[in-house]
């Protein structure tokens, strides 16, 4: 029987008459379980080890039933879900390895250090697999720039991201920022981190052994983000300010020491088993550990390494002090791990055993003060089929038609106005605090359609983007759903590199809520759809719910990260025209499509009516008809029409190149409509005259549509819709707007 811990804490029977269990997340049915699987009550280390191993933010009880839907394997997923993260082979017996995580919560309450904290444990996961870290990008949302409060989110955020990166030595290459109401109160930080590894050197979190000890590394345990897993996994409230100390604090200088003492280990050959104190810190990681190895654990918490005093172990299993890791090795390679740590200044510490009994026991001041099945905590927590239902605005959204709104006919200033939306318009504020070039090997830095980085030694290269529009995925889930793993690879192809695979990040409202799990269903039925027709298999990622604030859920925003291989750098394609005279061709075909769009947003007002459709047998003849015009040599830039549509993706070309664009173009929608709809599968391109002819043809042959729109030429961008002029800009003017829009809000 487990022994009460202090006499400061609740006992047994004070947990269930108080019902003390709630305000950890679990409930009375999930107490009622956890009495079963003990044959007793739980005492409070025992409860507070369930209530975050049962959270939603590790145990994915609520979304288990969707993520299930997702294809997670492929001839070169060497590692998919259930691990640090996944990995996929890119040849030469070398592998690439990433994953996305969130900090929303953390972020929303102390950005600075919730944004931090964040990176570091994404790189953990990543070199806890054996890899070395080569990039970081981020997906990040905010409400409006003229809310003071989201300024001072946003630019705490970005301050977090940039400390942590730039200090540890990882480049910071890409990712994407938008803005709207929906995140108010609620901002979304995902971050994202890209390994490379050799197939040797591969890692798994398993406490493999019995008898082996199980060492502690890295710097002494504190109070700070105790009940952090259970604090992701709740909505956010005006009480939410209190739950601070929930918050981590990180140190990058200490994480690159604990970086390079675990590749030295990695690469000496001794580990059985490694993993990153993540969410739950010292718990998870234990009972994860066990679990894999279908083993038990014992640990003796007086030996844990303490920054504080008095600490007790409940506060030990539940701190999620940042830049610790746990590992497993055999008793007769403990003096060399011990010495390798030792050069590196850092602990480490023999704090248990791995056992046969398949139980995790915790030993502090000599008693057993916990003492659970490993089964029960990381494989029995219940899995929910929450109940689904279509949302009243979906069905009302149905009616409208937004090829009916008026016509809009000065398109010069909606193009103005487009191109200075914070969402669409330069990102060079934020990009610009990155140091994306330590290292030396990013090739294509932030602000084209993906980032590049180059394997080192070789010709190869890695393309990564993150992709989503949360708008399209609240307007039609299932359609906005295949478009973000879709776009996703249009700028990984854009770029010259072959689709991998990808790492998503779920982010939605509440599940309690019917129209919310109705939005998380329908939109993993698209993504796992599009996966599956694109060859791009799921091979890890994170699910963050309950983020809400007091108007509601944010849109339902499931960020893709993904990661393409460049087979020869030769093939590293950008967005900038290059030279005058080149030929503008536009691939693939526009409708009237203007639902969740930027200039439906910003020139109408209004966010309805039904996303632009996709065909997804269509993106896919487009993306292998343009990476084999790439790779034969008969493209000179590519970009992805998404954001701003046809207009946006010219102005954006023309001020990545410094040149300006002659461009007729014919058609029979009108000319709001050909210029700022944002169908999908399009993608402009510019072309060598003396290679038009050959990627026309190329194109024909592949059945995707292609038409010369233009011409770069001069320093204006001007268009003309069925010989009326339409818009007519100088390219340093255009550019002024876009990227003069976000310092101007934020001064």
């Amino acid at each position: 029987m487990a022994q009460q811990l202090t006499s400061k804490e609740p006992n047994a029977q004070q947990i269930e008459e108080q019902k003390l269990y709630k305000q950890m997340g679990v409930t009375d049915e999930e107490y009622g379980l956890i009495c079963g699987f003990l044959g007793r009550k739980p005492n409070y280390v025992e409860i507070g080890v369930f209530s975050v191993m049962w959270s939603e933010h590790c145990s994915y009880k609520n979304s288990k039933p969707v993520l299930k839907k997702f294809p997670i394997s492929g001839p070169k997923v060497l590692m998919g879900p259930g691990e640090g993260a996944g990995i996929v082979d890119i040849g030469d017996n070398q592998a690439v390895v990433f994953k996305i995580e969130s900090h929303n919560h953390p972020s929303a309450i102390e950005p600075f250090q919730g944004a931090a904290t964040g990176v570091g444990g994404i790189i953990r996961d990543i070199f806890s697999m054996g890899a070395r870290p080569v990039a970081l990008l981020n997906s990040l949302r905010f409400g409006r720039l003229d809310n003071d409060r989201v300024k001072y989110l946003f630019e705490h955020v970005v301050s977090g991201i940039a400390g942590y990166g730039n200090c540890i030595g990882i480049p910071t290459v890409g990712g994407e920022v938008a803005f709207d109401e929906s995140y108010e109160g609620n901002p979304l930080v995902n971050a994202m981190c890209v390994g490379i590894i050799d197939h040797h050197m591969i890692q798994k979190g398993v406490a493999k052994g019995v008898g082996n000890p199980v060492f502690y590394v890295g710097p002494a345990t504190g109070r700070d983000g105790i009940h952090g897993a259970t604090f992701a996994s709740e909505e956010l409230t005006a009480e939410s300010e209190a739950k601070r100390p929930a918050v981590q604090v990180g140190d990058p200088f200490m994480e690159k020491l604990v970086l390079e003492a675990c590749l030295e280990l990695i690469d000496s050959g001794i580990v059985l088993g490694i993993q990153d104190m993540g969410a739950a810190g010292l718990t998870c990681s234990s009972a994860e550990m066990a679990s894999k190895a279908g083993n038990g654990m014992i640990l003796y918490l007086d030996r844990v390494p303490q920054r504080e005093e008095g600490m007790t172990a409940y506060e030990m299993m539940l701190s999620e002090s940042q830049e610790r890791m746990l590992f497993v090795t055999e008793p007769k390679d403990e003096a060399q791990a011990k010495a390798i740590f030792e050069r590196w200044g850092l602990h480490c510490v023999n704090v248990g055993t791995v056992t046969d009994d398949g139980r995790l026991k915790l030993v502090h001041h000599g008693e057993i003060v916990a003492d659970m099945p490993v089964g029960a905590l990381v494989d029995e927590c219940p899995v929910y089929n929450k109940p689904s239902k279509v949302p009243a605005y979906y069905e009302e959204f149905a009616k409208v038609d937004t090829s009916a709104y008026p016509e809009v006919t000065d398109l010069n200033d909606a193009l103005e106005k487009v191109i200075g939306s914070p969402t669409v318009a330069s990102k060079e504020w934020v990009y610009n605090q990155y140091d994306y070039m330590v290292r030396t090997s990013t090739v294509v830095q932030p602000g084209s359609d993906a980032a590049v980085v180059q394997v080192p030694g070789t010709r190869k290269a890695l393309a990564m983007t993150t992709d989503c529009n949360g708008r399209f995925v609240y307007l039609d889930p299932e359609v906005g759903g295949k478009i973000a793993v879709a776009e996703a690879a249009r700028n990984i192809v854009c770029s010259g590199a072959e689709p991998l695979a990808i790492t998503d990040n779920l982010n939605y409202g509440s599940p309690e809520k019917p129209e919310i799990f109705w939005q998380l269903e329908k939109s993993t039925d698209g993504m796992a759809e599009a996966c599956r027709e694109l060859s791009t298999p799921v091979i890890g990622g994170n699910v963050s719910l309950y983020n809400e604030n007091a108007k509601g859920a944010i849109y339902p925003t499931p960020v893709i990260g993904m990661v393409g291989l460049v087979h020869d750098v030769d093939h590293i394609t950008t967005q900038g025209f290059k030279a005058e005279g080149d030929s503008i061709v536009l691939l693939g075909e526009t409708f009237a499509e203007l639902g969740g769009g930027e200039f439906q947003k910003v020139v109408h007002g209004v966010v309805e009516g039904r996303p632009p459709q996709i065909d997804l047998a269509v993106e896919k003849k487009l993306l292998n008809a343009l990476l084999s015009a790439i790779q034969g040599g008969l493209v000179a830039s590519a970009h992805d029409v998404s954001d701003g549509g046809l207009a946006l993706a010219l102005a954006e070309s023309s001020i990545s190149g410094g040149l300006g664009a002659e461009v007729a173009i014919e058609t029979a929608l009108r000319a709001d409509h050909a210029l700022f709809s944002e169908s999908q599968s399009r993608i402009l391109l510019s072309v060598k005259p003396d290679k038009q002819a050959a990627l026309l043809k190329h194109f024909a042959d592949h059945g995707v549509p292609a038409a010369v729109i233009g011409t770069v030429k001069g320093t204006e961008l001007n268009i003309t819709v069925n010989a009326k002029s339409v818009i007519q800009k100088q390219v340093k003017q255009l550019e002024k707007v876009w990227k003069d829009a976000i310092p101007c809000l934020m001064n």
